[in-house]
């Protein structure tokens, strides 16, 4: 066996690359983790963290507005947009502190390297760093160097300053009109965010409605919210140019006629592309497209000892799907153990007010695939602690085998969204039915409470006329009969 200064070399200190060297320290492999900026990554620095305190406080002040609706006095709340922001960037820092600091993974057996590193030939990088260049090599790679916000070739849009999620974060001065060019989560989140903090937000995005992958009639409903709060969108749009002469402007054609939109500001929220250049892939043998690395279920790429995770392969842009490929990753390259990627039970949340959240497939994919199911739907209107908290808007949603209540897909649109479709996912992954869930004790009052609740409706469903009039026969039983109606939730 040849001599390697390292057993596993990781490439990127972001959410994937964090989570294949804790996992190589953990199973004794002499580990390296190169990043090129600092530990966390986009979730840390651009993604999750500030947005989600963004969103926060977006909330509270859109909640004193509205106090009424608690029996409490409305109120209008100043904002210090400069403070505001002071205290996004605090929250990223204490994150990081606590999760993502270098000295954490030192402290268990990983060397942390700051630098650009590329491959020399397929076991071999050079590391650019502060200390000059130097070259390392490894008998086992994960490649997790992420990917950057995309902002596509719109004449006039690069001849001057935008906004992508990696600036948003940094801005002093809050503007008076936000133009947002793509309706995606990350669009819709803030634009949520910066009406309830008194900015005039227009969307603009060339699909017909918003969060084209969910559910369309749960992004309808979402939509109708976030336009009640105020914010206006350009849909079916073609954005023709970005015009800088006289003050900034949108031009964009939707339905036959032709939108300018001035702003003081634009956010590009066109997605991202995989973190490619200069990583010397094609010495290492590495095979890739424009769309990221490509890998098998086991995060192999064409080279054996060569594994890639996260955002860099293209194939799903969620943190907690980097995390889970690295461990994939990381495990197969050191153990060989058979680990593929979970590609049936992957959730998502769009983080608004309310939250959506899907899991599973899709209604679109179920039908497409000829899949017969049911759907049992429970309105937030009936979950207690929602109208008692005053989150009555709302909609849980499972497609279902009918006979036996196999789960095959969930959208949740509702307060704590983000927390009911985790108990579906682990119901998915487990093989737990909605009849098992229906008789499992939920405490109440709680949100969870609506996934036993929705998971009532199968039993509802499995009644008939023809049943309860064996049992009254049986047992002499002398009450109404109830025909079943699929409609009727209970």
């Amino acid at each position: 066996m040849a001599a390697y200064d390292y057993d596993l070399i990781v490439l990127g200190g972001g959410a994937a690359g964090l989570t294949a060297a804790g996992i190589g320290a953990n199973l004794g492999a002499k580990t390296l983790m190169i990043e090129k900026h600092r530990l966390g990554g986009d979730c840390t620095w651009t993604g999750c963290v500030p947005s989600k305190t963004l969103l926060k406080a977006a909330r509270v002040a859109h909640l004193s507005r509205h106090a009424g609706r608690y029996g409490l006095a409305d109120q209008a709340v100043p904002v210090d947009f400069p403070r505001l922001m002071a205290h996004v960037r605090t929250v990223r820092e204490a994150v990081y502190e606590e999760a993502d600091e270098p000295a954490r993974y030192e402290a268990m057996g990983v060397t942390v390297q700051h630098g650009f590193a590329r491959f020399i030939d397929p076991h071999t990088v050079e590391v650019d760093g502060d200390g000059g260049t130097q070259r390392v090599t490894g008998r086992r790679f994960v490649i997790a160097t992420g990917a950057a916000a995309f902002a596509p070739p719109i004449p006039g849009l690069h001849d001057g300053p935008f906004l992508t999620s990696e600036t948003l974060f940094e801005l002093e001065v809050q503007p008076e009109r936000l133009v947002i060019i793509g309706a995606g989560p990350i669009g819709t989140e803030m634009a949520q965010a910066f009406a309830r903090l008194g900015t005039r937000v227009t969307v603009i995005d060339q699909s017909e409605r918003i969060l084209g992958h969910d559910d369309p009639e749960l992004a309808g409903r979402l939509q109708a919210r976030l336009e009640a709060e105020g914010v206006r969108y350009v849909l079916g749009a073609e954005v023709q140019e970005v015009r800088r002469h006289g003050g900034l402007a949108v031009v964009a054609r939707a339905g036959g006629r032709v939108h300018t939109l001035a702003a003081d500001a634009l956010l590009v929220a066109t997605g991202r592309r995989p973190n490619l250049d200069g990583l010397g892939l094609d010495a290492a043998g590495v095979a890739y497209t424009a769309r990221g690395i490509t890998v098998n279920d086991r995060c192999r790429t064409s080279r054996r000892h060569i594994y890639a995770a996260g955002d860099v392969t293209g194939r799903y842009q969620f943190t907690h799907m980097s995390e889970h490929m690295a461990k994939v990753a990381a495990t197969n390259a050191l153990l060989k153990l058979p680990l593929r990627i979970d590609a049936d039970h992957v959730p998502w949340v769009t983080y608004t007010d309310p939250e959506l959240a899907h899991l599973g497939a899709t209604r679109r994919q179920l039908d497409e695939a000829g899949t017969r199911y049911a759907v049992y739907r429970f309105p937030y209107d009936r979950l207690d602690r929602a109208v008692t908290d005053g989150e009555p808007a709302g909609l849980i949603q499972v497609y279902a085998k009918a006979w036996n209540g196999k789960i095959l897909g969930v959208d949740v649109l509702g307060a704590r969204a983000g927390e009911l479709i985790s108990e579906f996912a682990v119901a998915m992954k487990h093989g737990v039915t909605l009849r098992q869930i229906a008789d499992t004790i939920h405490p109440y009052p709680s949100y969870g409470l609506g996934v036993r609740r929705v998971a009532d409706q199968w039993y509802a469903r499995k009644q008939s006329a023809a049943l309860i009039r064996l049992v009254q026969r049986v047992f002499g039983y002398r009450g109404p009969v109830v025909e079943p109606d699929p409609d009727r939730i209970v």
